[in-house]
């Protein structure tokens, strides 16, 4: 077996000149620092526009891409922007966070700037993109503009001959918005453009592209807009229950995310056309796809719409095994990485294994002693082959932040368990990162913030929040030769190491 090790940095958290990570030089950089410290794989998180939030799993379409990772050095090389006008926009001072605020108020005006002087309509290759990709791009650009033009309110707030897609009413926006559809569709040609050279970029080097796509999609999308079909809405299109998870140690109310649910029976008459029409989409875009709240798939928590809390939530029965069948009879085998994280079921780990897909296993959930019973589950000495590990996701503490909260007899279960008593604990997050690296575990993906030693003020996400998270980023001098050699070396001792 192939033993392979990869790095999870999000495409916002980059260094940048402009305010947040993007396809920029840094980017590449990026890319050969990997490839020098012998990585495999570079994880990253949804590459979607954001709505509200700013969370990559909220976001406006499972098809189109963020406009913000848009790089501004390519449109200046272009000259469709000058370095002038780049360095006039306030994107917010700290190099090591994202001001969303200022990015959504000034990379806009800058983005249809280039837009207006590109003569976009004269590019065959942006041509050619339409008309490849108008199976979901026309519904998108459509809905961004009237999303636009209603001052940015959710399309349910919308009047109601466009809300529902009447046919006079569709024909009259498409005309009084040509133009502001067009520049949607130029954004994300520029986006698609500029992601299919940096990939190409990565596999040349030796490093393949983990993407990351949500089970859900946002109920403000172009997706529920253009099929209300596809889920289980009303006939005004209102939702009768959504998605989110059930009370838990970590959360006594549980998780109320919002999201509109599928009407399974309505996808497997199809043949499951749009979802095999999504993860087709996702394998051109990356060379592994991880497939987030894969229990989902088993059984799904359905919340009544209006609902205070997910505590009035009930399971249903999912797709299960039969979706993956379809999936891969159409489209044959590709590589995919289950995250079957949280309350795992005897059914759940069925399907994870009739799927024949690698599931995750995160070492901060290996010493809870609330539940030794799934703690064990996560103990590196436990791991299958089959198996993708971590130190933790974008969605945990970082190691050295999560070792500080715990409580004192979980320090001990750590300390136990690594046979170390000895190690400050401020370099704690190196054995720890060598406790899954020499595990059974085929592949193994750490967080930077974790080979960085990274307390929680760098964390990615805490669940359940909004305001401060998806706004860290790292800096060019924190991508030392110094951390690269470690990374390397202990790469290369666990028998992890990319020699193409």
């Amino acid at each position: 077996m192939e033993r392979t090790a990869g790095i999870l940095l999000p495409v916002t958290s980059l260094p940048s000149k402009y305010g947040i990570g993007c396809f920029s030089k840094s980017a590449y950089d990026f890319v050969d620092w990997l490839k020098a410290a012998g990585q495999t794989f570079w994880q990253i998180l949804p590459l979607g526009p954001t709505s509200y939030g700013d969370s990559p799993y909220q976001s406006f379409s499972t098809f189109a891409g963020n406009p913000y990772f848009i790089s501004l050095e390519s449109l200046i090389e272009e000259g469709t922007l000058t370095e002038e006008e780049c360095e006039e926009a306030d994107f917010g001072c700290k190099a090591n966070d994202i001001n969303y605020e200022k990015l959504y108020k000034n990379r806009y005006p800058l983005l249809r700037k280039a837009y207006e002087r590109s003569k976009i309509s004269e590019n065959p290759a942006y041509l050619r993109f339409v008309e490849e990709n108008q199976w979901w791009l026309s519904d998108y650009a459509l809905f961004m503009a009237v999303k636009d033009r209603f001052e940015g309110v959710p399309w349910t707030q919308w009047a109601e001959d466009i809300r529902l897609r009447w046919g006079p009413a569709m024909d009259y926006y498409r005309r009084e918005l040509y133009f502001e559809i067009e520049f949607q569709q130029y954004m994300q040609f520029k986006f698609y453009e500029q992601w299919n050279k940096l990939k190409a970029y990565a596999n040349e080097k030796g490093i393949r592209l983990i993407g990351d796509i949500p089970i859900y999609v946002a109920m403000d999308s172009a997706d529920t807009w253009a099929h209300p079909e596809l889920f289980q809405l009303d006939e005004s299109h209102t939702p009768s229950a959504v998605a989110g998870c059930p009370p838990d140690g970590f959360s006594a109310d549980g998780q109320l995310w919002g999201n509109p649910l599928y009407r399974w029976e309505y996808h497997k008459n199809t043949g499951y056309e749009w979802w095999i029409s999504r993860l087709a989409y996702c394998f051109r875009l990356y060379d592994v796809v991880r497939i987030d709240h894969f229990r989902g798939f088993d059984e799904y928590y359905s919340i009544p719409y209006g609902a205070e809390s997910a505590k009035e939530g009930h399971w249903e029965k999912g797709p299960g095994i039969d979706l993956f069948r379809h999936v891969e009879q159409r489209l044959g085998w590709h590589e995919v990485i289950a995250e079957d994280l949280g309350y795992v079921t005897d059914s759940v780990r069925q399907l994870v294994l009739e799927s024949g897909f690698p599931g995750m296993k995160v070492l901060e959930f290996a010493f809870d002693s609330r539940d030794t019973g799934s703690a064990n589950d996560y103990l590196p000495h436990n791991y299958t082959e089959n198996c993708v590990a971590y130190t933790g996701t974008h969605d945990n503490e970082t190691i050295a932040g999560w070792f500080q909260s715990i409580t004192k007899k979980e320090r001990k279960m750590a300390r136990d368990y690594l046979c170390d008593q000895a190690t400050p604990e401020r370099l704690l997050h190196q054995p720890f990162i060598a406790l899954i690296m020499r595990s059974n575990a085929k592949s193994c993906i750490i967080p930077i913030q974790d080979y960085m030693g990274c307390d929680n003020t760098c964390r990615i996400n805490k669940p359940s929040t909004v305001g401060t998270n998806w706004r860290w980023r790292v800096t060019e001098e924190e991508l030392s030769e110094e951390l690269q050699k470690k990374i390397y070396d202990m790469t290369v001792r666990y028998g992890r190491m990319n020699w193409d």
